[in-house]
């Protein structure tokens, strides 16, 4: 069972996608992140971007924890109906989803968004290589994404190894749970 951990909407179940390639991020991984954020005082009023949506779990709690706004962008069919059914029962402002591919989302040329990102929670699919990783990155810190010292949160398995980070983003705290490793960077 996938549930909301804490905020305005605490305690409440999420829809799952049940196709293949959806990896849920844990709860117990989930609360860590996000306690932390908000010892950080990252997410009231914040502007997230959920790259690899998923469910919209983590999308969902930085809203339900005070997030402004929330865009969450996945690509794969039963993963954003799933979206749609928990933006719905939630009923929390300022989320929506973008039923797109993350390198078609930031594609060079796509319409920028209406004001760049504060915090981006990445939790791509294993399926997803370093370098496909590396070049989204790279296209999140080229392009108008980012606001001035914006923070990613990067989600991979253990044996995934650390992102190749692009030069304006810098690295500054990893954190392993289990078979998951968080790495935390900052634009710069």
């Amino acid at each position: 069972m996938t549930r909301i951990i804490a905020g305005s909407a605490g305690g409440r179940r999420l829809a799952v996608p049940t196709g293949q390639g959806t990896r849920p991020t844990s709860d117990r991984v989930r609360e860590a992140w996000f306690a932390a954020l908000q010892a950080r005082g990252l997410l009231d009023g914040a502007h997230v971007l959920d790259l690899y949506a998923g469910s919209g779990a983590l999308g969902l709690e930085a809203a339900s924890r005070g997030a402004a706004t929330v865009v969450l962008v996945e690509s794969a069919k039963e993963a954003v109906t799933a979206i749609r059914r928990n933006i719905a029962t939630l009923a929390l402002p300022g989320v929506s989803v973008v039923a797109s591919t993350v390198e078609r989302f930031l594609r060079p040329g796509a319409p920028p968004p209406a004001r760049p990102a504060d915090l981006v929670l990445l939790d791509p699919p294993y399926s997803v290589t370093q370098q496909q990783l590396h070049d989204v990155l790279t296209a999140l810190a080229a392009g108008a994404w980012l606001a001035p010292d914006a923070v990613l949160v990067v989600e991979r398995g253990r044996r995934s190894g650390e992102p190749d980070w692009p030069p304006s983003l810098r690295r500054h705290d990893e954190r392993r749970y289990g078979e998951t490793t968080v790495w935390w960077a900052q634009h710069c």
